[in-house]
């Protein structure tokens, strides 16, 4: 996987997943996802908010209409502090969705509740041009 996510770098752990673009995967999106969380000592709170912007944002992905794969990939940075979930899977994905104070249709509710639940959240285009959602939860210790 390609995501250029800025965090990674030395001292990191990774994981990354490639699902089909289809809803019947989104779980595995999300058990892979609190898995590493739980792993990462995050509390079940924290843990239950990551899941929720995890499936957000692959629901938005899978809505999505331009789309360059039929893919979703999901790319997992942490260390000591943080977990960040990068993802991934069509140009204009995410950006589109984006209208912030509007939560007038689906989409825009999905990143609202991705941007209420996270830490930081980011928007990021790769060279190919496909847009990904970088998503940050830092742990609280």
């Amino acid at each position: 996987m390609a995501l250029n996510d800025s965090a990674a770098g030395a001292g990191l752990g990774k994981v990354e997943l490639k699902i089909p673009r289809r809803p019947e995967f989104v779980a595995v999106a999300r058990l892979t996802v609190s898995g590493v969380a739980s792993r990462l000592s995050f509390s079940y709170e924290d843990i239950e908010d990551i899941k929720i912007a995890v499936a957000e944002a692959c629901t938005h992905a899978i809505q999505h209409k331009a789309v360059i794969t039929d893919e979703i990939r999901i790319l997992c940075t942490f260390d000591d502090s943080h977990l960040a979930v990068s993802i991934g899977s069509g140009r204009g994905t995410f950006k589109e969705g984006v209208k912030t104070g509007d939560v007038a249709d689906a989409r825009s509710l999905g990143i609202f509740l991705i941007e209420s639940l996270m830490d930081d959240v980011s928007y990021a285009e790769m060279e190919d041009g496909t847009e990904y959602i970088r998503m940050v939860k830092n742990l609280l210790r």
